[in-house]
């Protein structure tokens, strides 16, 4: 890359879910995946509006959870329609579909094979943005370092 060429965005993940969505970005170099935190659904739209600016991101990964057999059941239409609204709200951010199959689960077994897989006192431990940051990896390795 020259001098002239400003450098690309981070990219961001959303494991969206019907009351929380898990958040990742990439580093600067978009190599690796960081876990942020996992917003209210509710609060989303609002959310983004700050880390689009704040950590400059220009592209966003949502995962579409398709079933086993990689078809669209009614989780993935739901979060489809979300991400329609989410292109409306940011048209200058490129939105890439991303087959999510079990990377909570993933994330969970992760997460309990460190050594923190205990739970919360209070309701269990939010994992959405650990699967978010679990989906971004995977994105970020498939399309290599370009």
């Amino acid at each position: 890359m020259n001098e002239t060429q400003p450098a690309p965005g981070r990219i961001a993940a959303l494991d969206l879910g019907e009351a929380w969505t898990g958040v990742a970005v990439s580093d600067p170099g978009a190599v690796i995946a960081v876990p942020v935190k996992a917003v209210p659904t509710g609060d989303l739209t609002d959310y983004l509006r700050v880390l689009i600016t704040s950590e400059g991101i220009d592209e966003m990964l949502v995962g579409v959870p398709k079933t086993l057999g990689g078809e669209l059941g009614f989780q993935a239409r739901r979060v489809l329609a979300k991400l329609n609204d989410l292109k409306t709200q940011f048209p200058g951010v490129r939105f890439v579909e991303w087959d999510e199959r079990l990377t909570t689960r993933v994330a969970g077994a992760r997460r309990a094979s460190s050594g923190g897989g205990r739970r919360r006192k209070r309701g269990r431990e939010r994992l959405d943005h650990l699967a978010a940051a679990e989906m971004l990896q995977e994105y970020l390795s498939a399309r290599g370092n370009r």
